[in-house]
């Protein structure tokens, strides 16, 4: 009898292909992942991404004027009061130009003293021409000679007056700018961020440019929460909201509704996701944060929120 060979090295070489091929496939084992992801406990919801926020939104400092900063007056995460100064600019050329302007008021005020005299000298002499009867005394030509000099020097004491308002204006102007020169708190709050020290110049028309102080109130904090458009209607303003802590899903924060932002804007904060569209516009809804607050919650944080959606109806059927 015949040993079929070729059948056997056929089926020799299939088993060592198969064996080769499940060799080399990947070992794959089951993982947990090191953070589980927010889950919502809300039967209906809407997954939004959310930005911890001053209550007051973060204020962008700016000056009223440029020049070189020469003292920065606050710390970093201090707490200030409004009108507390914040920076202060170089005024050494305002305060030259202060001290001219107090002797130009000087100057003004001594020729307006010497106007109202020679006024007062003016007046005398036309009242005096003016008492006498005899018309013999004082000739016509005279007399108008008086008048029209107190007319002159009337309107030399107009002028005078206009000059030492003027100089008195400039010299408040200067000190207005000097008093502008000094960057004050427009209301109490932390300062969340210092961009700026002393010897570095400030431009008062830096529009678009990053701040170099942000200040922004504390004691309360906001989630700027933005909920895409086509899920937009199902917000409702009474409905239940929770954030979680980016990170630590066990971190989460109980939300409070403030307002809806009236105009819908283009998405700028991004997760990431291959998934998401950049085109997408979304509806940015403000909340409170209520209760105690995680200790690790800091200001521009993102969170994932939960909220509450209103039953989804289509054609005005349920």
């Amino acid at each position: 009898m015949r040993i079929p060979i070729l059948p056997i090295i056929a089926v020799g070489s299939l088993a060592w292909a198969v064996s080769s091929v499940v060799s080399s496939q990947p070992k794959r084992e089951v993982t947990e992942p090191p953070v589980m992801p927010p889950r919502t406990s809300f039967e209906r919801t809407i997954a939004a991404i959310g930005l911890v926020e001053p209550s007051s939104e973060a204020i962008a400092m700016g000056s009223h004027r440029h020049g070189v900063v020469e003292k920065v007056l606050v710390k970093l995460g201090e707490e200030v009061k409004a009108g507390q100064a914040l920076i202060k600019l170089d005024t050494r050329d305002l305060e030259a130009e202060l001290e001219v302007g107090r002797a130009m008021v000087v100057e003004a005020e001594a020729k307006l003293a010497v106007a109202k005299a020679e006024e007062t000298q003016a007046r005398r002499n036309w009242e005096f021409a003016e008492k006498l009867k005899d018309s013999r005394a004082i000739s016509e030509e005279e007399r108008t000679q008086r008048e029209t000099s107190l007319a002159m020097v009337k309107a030399q004491v107009g002028s005078a007056e206009a000059a030492c308002l003027s100089a008195k204006a400039r010299l408040r102007m200067t000190d207005t700018e000097i008093e502008r020169s000094v960057v004050k708190a427009p209301i109490d709050g932390a300062v969340l961020q210092v961009k700026v020290r002393a010897g570095e110049f400030v431009s008062a028309a830096a529009a678009g440019s990053a701040p170099w102080m942000i200040l922004g109130e504390t004691k309360e904090l906001h989630v700027r929460a933005d909920v895409d458009e086509h899920e937009a209607w199902r917000v409702n303003a009474g409905a239940k909201a929770r954030a979680h802590v980016r990170g630590n899903p066990e971190l989460k924060v109980e939300l409070e509704f403030v307002r809806f932002e009236p105009l819908v804007v283009p998405k700028k904060s991004l997760t990431g996701d291959a998934t998401e569209r950049v085109d997408t516009r979304v509806l940015q809804v403000i909340y409170r944060v209520v209760g105690a607050m995680p200790e690790r919650l800091f200001i521009g944080q993102q969170m994932d929120v939960f909220v509450e959606a209103i039953e989804s109806q289509v054609a005005g059927r349920p």
